[in-house]
C-alpha cells in the first residue's frame, strides 16, 4: 500500500524501466526514442533543443495522439503476510488502454536565438487488480502527468550549440487498496520544477552527436488519506480485534531521477541516418519510501502506514538504436530498443512488477506539401517474466507487454 502511493505521484521516470513513457511523439515512437543527436522536427523541442539551432528558419509545430495499451499481467505464486502464507494463486491484473496528446512546437530564428515548448505525459497510466493477493496493495493506481517543457537554443559556432529549459509537472493519482485488516483510499497532487540542458556537436553534415541532461527533480506532494486497520495479533496493546480508523493529510517528499542522454548519428549518400542513443538513468537517487501524516492520524495507525520501507533502487543504462531512410516525400523509421529494470527483486511488489524489456518500432511520415506532413508509428515492447522471491512475494510475474501506437501531423509556417 505504501508502495503504490508513490509511484502513483512520482514525476518524469517514476514507474521504472517498465511504465515510464520516453515515446511522447511520433517520430520517439517509431525510433524508439532513438531521435536526439539527428532530431530535426517540432519533437526536437523535447528530445534535443540544442538542434531547433540548426534548423531550417521556419516554425513548425506537431499534434500527436498515442494510444497504450498494457496488457493484463498475470501473477503465479504464494504470497506472506503477518497473517502467514499462502500460495496456489492465479491471477490477473485488468488490461488498460489509453489515448494521451501532446504537442510540440520550435519557432522560427529570433535574433539569433531559437524558441521551443513542450507539452507531454511523460509518466503515468494505471494498474488494477481485482483478487487477492493483489488487491492488499494495488486494488486501484491510477497517475495523471503532464510536462510543460519550455527552452530555448543558440549557436555558439556553425557547428555547435546549446539549449537550457524549464520543466515543470503536474502530477495527481488515485490508489485504493484493500484487505480484511487494513485499506488505504488516497489522493493528492503536486507542482514541481527542474531544468534541461543541451549540446549538439555537428563537425560534418553527416556526422552528428549530442549530450542531453535532465536534473533530478525533488516532488513535495500533498494529499488526503483516508486509513483502516484491524490489530488481530494484539500487537499494539489495544485489544484483540481493536479498529483504528484515520482521515488525514499526508505529505510526501521523493526524488524523480537524473537522466543522461549521449547520441551519435551518421548519415550516409543514401540519405540512410543511424543513431545510437545510450541513456542512464539515476535510480539509485531512490533510497526509501515515507509518508508524513497529519495530527489526525492515531500512533498505531501512523506506525502501520508510516513506517519508512526501503526501495534502494538501482541505476539503469539503456541502448536505442534507430535508423531513417529519406525518400522523395516519405520517411521510413525503425527502431530497437534493451531497457534495464531499477527494480530489485526483493522490493518488486503488484504494484511495479517491473522487467528488463527489448522493443521494436518502426513507423512513416508522407510529406504532403512544403507545410504539411502526416505519419503513423508502432512500438511493442516485450518484457521478460519476472521470478520474485521476497518478503511477501514467491512466484512469477508474465505477459506484462507494452503497445504503442501514434499519429501525427506536423505544419511548417
Amino acid at each position: 500500500m505504501r508502495n503504490t502511493f508513490l509511484l502513483l505521484l512520482f514525476g518524469t521516470a517514476l514507474f521504472g524501466g517498465g511504465y515510464k513513457i520516453p515515446e511522447t511523439s511520433l517520430n520517439s515512437v517509431a525510433l524508439g526514442a532513438a531521435n536526439v543527436a539527428h532530431a530535426s522536427s517540432a519533437d526536437t523541442a523535447y528530445y534535443n533543443p540544442a538542434n531547433m539551432a540548426f534548423m531550417k528558419d521556419e516554425a513548425v509545430i506537431e499534434g500527436n495522439l498515442i494510444y497504450i495499451g498494457l496488457s493484463d499481467v498475470n501473477y503465479k505464486g504464494s504470497y506472506t503476510s503477518s497473517l502467514g502464507t499462502t500460495s496456489g494463486y492465479n491471477i490477473d491484473s485488468k488490461r488498460e488502454d489509453f489515448i494521451i496528446p501532446s504537442l510540440h512546437y520550435v519557432s522560427q530564428d529570433i535574433n539569433g536565438v531559437r524558441l521551443g515548448v513542450s507539452l507531454v505525459s511523460p509518466a503515468g497510466l494505471s494498474k488494477r487488480w481485482e483478487d487477492a493477493p493483489a488487491v492488499f496493495s494495488a486494488e486501484e493506481f491510477t497517475l495523471k502527468t503532464v510536462e510543460l517543457n519550455p527552452s530555448v537554443a543558440f549557436k555558439v559556432s556553425d557547428k555547435v550549440a546549446l539549449a537550457l529549459g524549464l520543466r515543470a509537472i503536474y502530477s495527481e493519482g488515485v490508489v485504493k487498496s484493500s484487505s480484511l485488516i487494513a485499506s488505504r483510499d488516497m489522493s493528492g497532487d503536486s507542482v514541481d520544477f527542474g531544468y534541461n540542458l543541451a549540446l549538439s556537436y555537428k563537425p560534418t553534415s553527416e556526422l552528428e552527436f549530442a549530450l542531453t541532461y535532465r536534473s533530478q527533480i525533488d516532488l513535495g506532494i500533498k494529499g488526503d488519506a483516508s486509513l483502516f486497520y484491524r490489530d488481530l495479533a494484539n500487537s499494539f496493546g489495544g485489544g484483540a480485534g481493536a479498529t483504528y480508523s484515520s482521515f488525514s493529510s499526508t505529505s510526501l517528499t521523493a526524488p524523480v531521477p537524473a537522466l543522461l542522454n549521449v547520441a551519435v548519428a551518421y548519415t550516409f549518400p543514401s540519405k540512410t541516418t543511424l543513431e545510437f542513443v545510450y541513456e542512464r538513468n539515476y535510480w539509485s537517487a531512490y533510497k526509501e519510501l515515507d509518508f508524513n501524516y497529519g495530527s489526525g492520524v492515531d500512533p498505531v495507525t501512523n506506525i502501520v502506514f508510516g513506517t519508512p520501507i526501503a526501495k534502494n533502487f538501482k541505476d539503469t543504462d539503456v541502448f536505442r538504436f534507430g535508423v531513417t531512410q529519406e525518400l522523395d516525400a516519405i520517411k521510413l523509421m525503425g527502431g530497437f530498443v534493451i531497457d534495464k529494470s531499477p527494480v530489485p527483486n526483493e522490493t518488486i511488489g503488484f504494484e511495479l512488477p517491473d522487467s528488463d524489456s527489448l522493443s521494436l518500432s518502426c513507423g512513416v511520415r508522407y510529406q504532403l506539401n512544403d507545410k504539411l506532413n502526416i505519419g503513423v508509428a508502432a512500438l511493442y515492447s516485450m518484457r521478460e517474466d519476472t521470478r520474485v522471491s521476497n518478503a511477501s512475494i514467491d512466484g512469477e510475474f508474465s505477459d506484462a507487454n507494452v503497445l504503442i501506437v501514434s499519429s501525427a501531423i506536423e505544419y511548417k509556417f
